[in-house]
């Protein structure tokens, strides 16, 4: 019984520890599509400093199609192109429909990966678009910590898109998204939001 007990924990310490045990979703968590995304956003996070450098806001997101071939990817623009709706997610959501030549995305079966979760703006342009799928990093709690952006009213919005057959998942990898954020604050960087 103490040798099955004693397995239980390291079973349960290991499952703690795993990157799955803090991956939220609005679907049954599908490790394949995990490990996919972690890949993805790890990359996304260790490019947001070559954007911010070229003086972009600290967000990256790309959109993949089913196959994995990359469709479109960008950073965060608001600064540098004085336009408050230039996030990450609505300048790679216009390069996908550029290139694509459509407003609707739908019948592509699009992939968004973003380092941070989206704001209500994005969710909205997200929506819209006929994304279906959304993976983030760094969760909104933690960017408005760290950063004091505004990320917006969003009330069950992980509900919301899956009645509009939107899977999410999130809080992927976010501690490298969360060390970016970090230094772009520290370095002094623009932290753009409106005058309340």
């Amino acid at each position: 019984m103490k040798k099955l007990f004693i397995l239980l924990l390291v079973f349960y310490t290991i499952a703690c520890n795993s990157s799955f045990a803090k991956v939220i979703s609005n679907e049954k968590i599908d490790s394949k599509k995990v490990d996919v995304a972690e890949k993805i956003i790890l990359e996304l996070q260790k490019e947001m400093s070559i954007y911010t450098q070229q003086g972009s806001g600290p967000f990256v997101a790309a959109i993949y199609d089913n196959n994995g071939n990359l469709i479109a990817k960008t950073s965060n623009s608001v600064v540098n192109d004085n336009c408050s709706n230039n996030h990450a997610e609505m300048n790679v959501i216009k390069e996908a429909e550029k290139k694509l030549g459509t407003y609707d995305l739908s019948k592509y079966n699009l992939s968004l990966y973003v380092t941070a979760e989206p704001c209500m703006m994005c969710l909205g342009g997200i929506m819209w678009s006929g994304i279906k799928n959304v993976y983030y990093g760094v969760p909104s709690k933690t960017v408005e910590k760290i950063t004091g952006f505004d990320e917006g009213f969003k009330p069950n919005w992980f509900k919301e898109f899956k009645k509009r057959g939107i899977i999410v998942y999130g809080n992927i990898k976010p501690s490298i998204g969360e060390k970016e954020l970090y230094n772009y604050v520290n370095n002094g960087e623009k932290l753009y939001k409106p005058e309340r």
